[in-house]
């Protein structure tokens, strides 16, 4: 197979592309600094486009050795022939290539094998040749292989024995079993049925339900697992038999009029219901298992993407809040620079409804510290403790806003070994109040330390294939923090590990030299570092800022190995070396239009993309790409469900983003759920197509159920 035609194909890229693509790969290159420092080899490939392409080509590696594989098994038998040889090399997936060797598998024991043993097979041969007619007929000669010790006590039992032989040889047909696998994915059915006592549960929609193979959505496919999973559902795949054993045996009789046709219609009828079936069943939800993993861990990526890039609240002095009842409300206030300045515990809730005292603490620590925002976190409590901070602000009236965090993954960071190490005489519930409020200062430097599973933007995550997951959520982390790049002497171990070319132990060597040796004073010095060689820092130097470095390009994301290129660009265009040292560039992007992209490229011996890179880099040294993303809501005042009436129009943050709709926050305990067709007036597949988590929309409520705490809201106009 030409994998790099393969690949040109399938992803729409040239094969030249693919070619440099996977060269670059192989010579251990990683995604981010391919898609960041390699433009003109790959031709512009982005991220995106190489962890799909990294993703075939191991699927594709994996195939031609499996094909190799299966070549070497079945001429070991020596039963390999120039047509095996031909249907193995045009197998398109793994699962071909296993149906071809399927005949040649060593088998455990089967009825088929038993069958051999017995001495059957001669006449499963005379069944086979289907002749106009038998003398003697099948029925006596069966009679020749009754044998009591083999097992074969009548001639009943010899003529079942050769179907058995029959029936495995239609099974293990490979032909036949791609032909009964695309009408049963064409025409089949998922049915679902209850197998429970419970009349009214979450499932209650699949009890008497069935759906086209083809139509299933994703999201519809994993609801149905995990209720089968639990014991509430029992499901199928439910297919016309008549439309399977047409094909079947149009396929396989040659003789419709032969006295051994009732044998081989038996053995056919025989191989589809317990041989084929079954087995095309689980294949079937396999596949649709396996679709719509990926179709909701492309959703998972996208919400996490968003998230992790939502715009960091720069230069707030923040507390974080951590709601709870009977141990109280944790209280942490971290400065502009995410470093915890104070703690407090109050207790304004159930049971204890010390309110006075809790007031007079929450006011004492903004009036100390200039308290820019309280960041609530929404888990137990989250409703109780919003209405106390938002009528404590108004008594305050010092411009102090709140806004709510989700704290999803706060407690497995607190809980972990990492947390305990950054703050070892905290609690868990203090380290919960420090990652509220550090969430809200800069989203993406401590939601890495969390696992992304944990962060609670995906669907049905734990039905997922673990390794699978963490392979697209890594990817997916890796190319966010690689994007906004990290300040060498701040980053935590967690979000430098996510750094091209560091890993976990490269990352805690760079913090134990920085906590030895002091701050890094420019990039080089990261080649001090223990486990950093030249290798290393290739992938990782244009990731990394000074901000106090000498040398002003440290702290862009202009790569080392094009320093010189950007310092003849400045000197072309006439920045002086004083313009240079504070690294302020006015106007340089149009002052290279003015002169020409192509023209000063060539001139420099560098690619255009390099070079617009570099312009856009020296436009705004040290900027952070989020910071032109919508702010956080922040609020004032609280509403309780019971103040929304429909036709109310609201502004909120998308928090979730699934399958059918997204999750809204309005300002309200609960989440309002915009469901897809109310998106927009025209017609939406998927809500990924108009929303991403972060979003700032406008929404109209639509309807509330106030026993229920269901908010619906629409986003279509009022017409």
């Amino acid at each position: 197979m030409d994998v790099i035609k393969k690949l040109s194909e399938e992803l729409g890229i040239r094969q030249t592309q693919a070619e440099a693509a996977v060269k670059l790969l192989d010579d251990g290159n990683t995604v981010p600094f391919i898609a960041r420092y390699r433009k003109e080899v790959t031709g512009g490939l982005d991220d995106e486009v190489l962890r799909k392409l990294t993703e075939r080509l191991t699927y594709l590696r994996n195939l031609e050795a499996r094909r190799e594989e299966v070549k070497n098994l079945i001429d070991a038998q020596e039963k390999l022939t120039p047509e095996l040889i031909e249907a193995i090399d045009n197998a398109a997936t793994l699962t071909e290539v296993d149906d071809i060797y399927r005949p040649f598998r060593p088998k455990r024991k089967t009825r088929a094998s038993v069958a051999k043993e017995r001495g059957l097979e001669p006449l499963a041969d005379l069944i086979r040749e289907e002749r106009d007619e038998y003398e003697p007929t099948l029925a006596e000669t069966a009679e020749t292989f009754v044998d009591e010790e083999k097992g074969v006590p009548t001639a009943r039992d010899a003529l079942a024995g050769a179907c058995d032989i029959i029936a495995e040889e239609v099974s293990d047909n490979a032909d036949y079993r791609r032909e009964v696998r695309s009408l049963t994915a064409e025409f089949g059915k998922i049915v679902s049925a209850k197998c429970g006592e419970e009349e009214h549960g979450v499932y209650e929609q699949y009890y008497e339900y069935e759906e086209a193979i083809k139509t299933i959505p994703p999201h519809r496919v994993l609801a149905i697992n995990r209720g089968e999973k639990e014991g509430v559902l029992k499901v199928a795949v439910k297919i016309q038999s008549d439309l399977i054993l047409n094909q079947l045996f149009s396929a396989h009789v040659k003789n419709y009029k032969s006295p051994a046709f009732k044998y081989i219609s038996r053995a056919i009828c025989d191989s589809y219901d317990r041989l084929i079936a079954p087995s095309i069943e689980r294949e079937i939800r396999n596949d649709l298992f396996d679709r719509a993993s990926e179709s909701a861990i492309a959703l998972f990526s996208d919400n996490l993407k968003h998230l992790l890039m939502a715009a960091p609240l720069k230069g707030k002095v923040v507390m974080g809040y951590d709601p709870g009842y009977r141990t109280g409300c944790k209280l942490a206030v971290v400065d502009k620079t995410g470093a915890v300045i104070d703690t407090a515990v109050i207790y304004p809730t159930k049971p204890h409804e010390r309110i006075p005292e809790a007031k007079r603490i929450v006011k004492g620590l903004i009036a100390k510290y200039h308290v820019d925002v309280v960041a609530i976190g929404n888990g137990t409590a989250s409703g109780e403790s919003e209405m106390f901070i938002a009528e404590t602000l108004q008594e305050i009236g010092s411009g102090t806003k709140y806004i709510i965090v989700s704290e999803a993954g706060a407690s497995v960071y607190s809980a972990s070994k990492q947390g305990a190490e950054e703050f070892p005489d905290f609690d868990v519930t203090q380290r919960s109040a420090v990652s509220i409020a550090r969430r809200l200062q800069d989203p993406l430097a401590e939601l890495v330390k969390i696992d992304p599973k944990s962060i609670g933007v995906g669907q049905y995550q734990h039905d997922m294939k673990e390794a699978r997951l963490d392979e697209a959520l890594t990817g997916v982390v890796e190319d966010c923090v690689n994007s906004v790049g990290v300040d060498l002497n701040t980053a935590s171990y967690s979000l430098l590990s996510y750094i091209s070319g560091i890993n976990l132990t490269s990352a805690k060597n760079i913090v134990k030299y920085r906590d030895e040796n002091g701050e890094f004073s420019k990039r080089s010095d990261v080649l001090k570092v223990p486990r950093i060689g030249a290798k290393a820092y290739e992938q990782c130097a244009g990731f990394l800022r000074v901000p106090g470095s000498p040398e002003i390009l440290d702290n862009t994301g202009v790569h080392p190995e094009s320093y010189d290129i950007a310092k003849a660009l400045l000197k072309k265009l006439g920045y002086s070396a004083s313009d240079i040292k504070v690294g302020s560039f006015p106007g340089i992007g149009v002052k290279s239009t003015v002169a020409g992209i192509p023209k000063l490229a060539a001139e420099l011996g560098c690619g255009e993309p390099t070079l617009r890179d570099i312009i856009s880099e020296l436009e705004k040294p040290g900027r952070d790409v989020r910071d032109s993303l919508p702010m956080p809501q922040l609020r004032e005042r609280v509403l309780d469900i019971a103040d929304l009436k429909e036709g109310m129009r609201l502004t909120g943050t998308v928090r979730n983003v699934i399958d059918f709709g997204a999750f809204v926050d309005i300002g309200v305990h609960q989440d309002g759920l915009v469901h897809v067709s109310e998106m927009a007036d025209r017609y939406i597949k998927h809500p990924s197509e108009v929303l991403s988590v972060g979003d700032v929309v406008s929404v109209r409520v639509k309807s509330v159920d106030l026993r229920k705490k269901r908010i619906a809201l629409t986003m279509k106009s009022e017409k």
